[in-house]
């Protein structure tokens, strides 16, 4: 199947960069995404795409080809961030203290804009696509729960984007085997025995075991791996006053690696580490330790797929191969533990980081995104999947 997917794209960019626009300005929290969800129903309606609505606020469109074939699906996040706008944009939040600090409006555009070109095509279809609209993404991992749901049941592959500063516009990014990193959150509560600062013998220093365990956690990384990993101690509380030995100390932190054999490794040392330091104070140590976002490792060949597909449309310049994965985190692996697929960046046109109040990609981000997708899709349903 052969089109002129630039052409398609540009068919369309009005209508997905005005619901770029729109979604922006309405800019809605995890699990409230409730206007963003209808406006994503009306439009893939709008061009014959079958919908459905799971965990409240979640769209599952489905466009069926008229030819047999694989079925692959396409995710946008949908959900935005509580952060006050003040990029003043023409199309600025007018939502107090929320905003798409984030680029998801700009990942939901895009992903309804490469619906629309292939439903323009489904008569040469051959196979399936699901579009998959997420909420959630910067919570509590609405990923999770879309595949508890069993929106991943038939889906061959799965691929994605997230738009990134740290390209140009119109650019993308490729990455091979592990991308984005896994993330534990942790808190730990040292017990202890206050006692007079003159009599410290009496007492047992909570606050000097948690100091120690701060300086040792934070070394665990370079005596564990090679690969690049980070644990952050983010918050300590202790102690009452000056001359008092604390009792106790709370700390909170999160611990960011990349595959599961460092995430294993880096959690066993962990629990190795308080163990010692505790023994060695005499203190008693609580550890909560949550397992969160399993990081993105992407399938080599589907990375491969992509590549080679918006090679297809984009200038030999405009492709970048990534080789340092970033220690940010993102749901979108817990499609990859299911199904191969991989996921890519596209150049936002902001160089304002990530979840910064001045966050605003172009819209040149959208319509390329949309491309790229839309070149993805067709490389993986004609075969070209090794």
């Amino acid at each position: 199947m052969k089109i002129d997917i630039n052409k398609d794209v540009r068919r369309f960019a009005d209508e997905m960069v005005q619901t770029r626009h729109a979604i922006h300005r309405q800019p809605e929290l995890g699990n409230k995404e409730v206007e963003t969800a209808a406006r994503i129903e009306r439009f893939l309606v709008n061009h014959g795409i079958e919908t459905q609505r799971v965990l409240g606020t979640a769209v599952v469109g489905t466009l069926r080809g008229a030819l047999p074939g694989k079925t692959v699906a396409l995710r946008a996040d949908i959900d935005a961030l509580p952060i006050q706008e003040e990029t003043g944009a023409a199309f600025t939040s007018v939502m107090q203290g929320r905003m798409h600090a984030c680029g998801h409006e700009v990942h939901t555009a895009a992903v309804l804009g490469a619906a629309a070109v292939l439903a323009a095509h489904r008569e040469e279809l051959a196979g399936n696509v699901v579009f998959l609209f997420q909420p959630d993404e910067e919570g509590n991992g609405g990923a999770a729960r879309l595949i508890d749901r069993g929106c991943l049941d038939g889906v061959d592959a799965i691929f994605g984007a997230h738009v990134s500063p740290d390209l140009p516009e119109g650019h993308a990014g490729f990455c091979y085997g592990k991308f984005y990193a896994a993330s534990d959150m942790f808190e730990l509560t040292v017990t202890g025995k206050s006692a007079h600062g003159a009599d410290r013998e009496k007492g047992i220093d909570a606050l000097a075991a948690a100091a120690e365990l701060v300086t040792e956690l934070l070394a665990l990384p370079a005596k564990v791996t090679e690969d690049r990993c980070v644990v952050t101690v983010g918050t300590l509380q202790s102690g009452t006053a000056g001359n008092i030995l604390a009792g106790s100390a709370r700390m909170t932190g999160i611990v960011r690696t990349l595959g599961k054999e460092t995430r294993q490794r880096l959690k066993e040392a962990f629990f190795e580490t308080v163990e010692r330091v505790s023994e060695a104070h005499g203190t008693k140590t609580e550890i909560r330790y949550r397992q969160s976002y399993p990081g993105i490792v992407n399938d080599p060949a589907m990375a491969a797929l992509a590549e080679r597909a918006a090679a297809e449309l984009l200038e030999e310049a405009q492709i970048h191969r990534i080789s340092r994965p970033t220690m940010t985190t993102e749901d979108f692996g817990y499609y990859l533990d299911r199904v191969p697929g991989a996921f890519y960046h596209i150049g936002a046109g902001s160089e304002e980081p990530l979840h910064s109040p001045l966050f605003l990609p172009s819209d040149r981000a959208v319509t390329t995104a949309a491309a790229v997708h839309v070149a993805v899709v067709l490389d993986f349903l004609t075969g070209g999947d090794a």
